[in-house]
């Protein structure tokens, strides 16, 4: 991983376009070839980033760039589609790099990791006509739980937690924003899905548009056979 404090600006220009005007910022690039573009505030989410497939390129500034005092220039261009980031380095305050050897991922705890077992085996309980695509679907920035796709064939995202927390909820749209710059993939759609939801966590995620699923851990492994598997 190579890290980098500078003061920069930066462009996206693609499906969309957004501008990051000057100022220190926080820039990574990972051995995936991802770059990510933080400040220091925001909790864990970037302000702008680019995930692969994608390379990145230094360049020199044009004429106009190195007269407004850019002494180096990152252009990252994403390799199935027209999306491009062109980060301006005005100053570099530190750079250097480090290996972090291979990552084991997220270890849940067994309640989550059987809950995901359990959901993915009985996919719908989500719907009728879901199926199921696959578990621990990897993004670059972690698996989702669950990636299954309604009766209509949409893409569904899933979440699962053992409680319920705006944490979860902001995990589930940080994978949702990545996965729907996917066209192979979007629209995709979020459910979260945990034994307890908290009523805050409830309230963000219905307001973001995701489902949010309580779910019954003795109804999935069968001991409790009430009608209802999952409310």
């Amino acid at each position: 991983m190579r890290v980098v404090i500078a003061t920069c600006s930066v462009d996206y220009d693609g499906r969309l376009t957004a501008h990051l005007p000057l100022a220190t910022r926080l820039l990574l690039v990972k051995a995936d070839g991802s770059v990510l573009v933080h400040s220091d505030g925001g909790s864990y989410k970037p302000l702008n980033w680019m995930a692969p497939p994608c390379a990145m390129a230094e360049v020199e500034p044009d004429e106009a760039e190195a007269a407004d005092g850019v002494t180096g220039v990152w252009v990252v261009q994403h390799a199935r589609s027209e999306d491009r980031l062109r980060v301006r380095l005005h100053q570099v305050h530190h750079d250097s790099a480090h290996d972090l050897g291979v990552d084991p991922g997220l270890v849940k705890d067994g309640v989550e990791a059987h809950l995901q077992r359990l959901l993915a085996e009985h996919i719908q309980t989500l719907g009728e006509g879901w199926t199921l695509v696959r578990r621990e679907y990897m993004t670059a920035i972690g698996p989702v739980d669950i990636l299954c796709r309604d009766h209509t064939g949409g893409t569904v995202a899933v979440e699962i937690k053992r409680r319920g927390e705006i944490d979860g909820v902001e995990q589930l749209t940080r994978y949702l924003e990545l996965m729907n710059r996917d066209p192979a993939l979007r629209p995709v759609r979020g459910i979260f899905a945990a034994q307890q939801i908290k009523p805050q966590a409830r309230t963000v995620a219905e307001d973001r548009g995701i489902r949010c699923v309580v779910l019954d851990y003795d109804e999935l492994k069968g001991i409790d056979h009430s009608e209802h598997r999952l409310f």
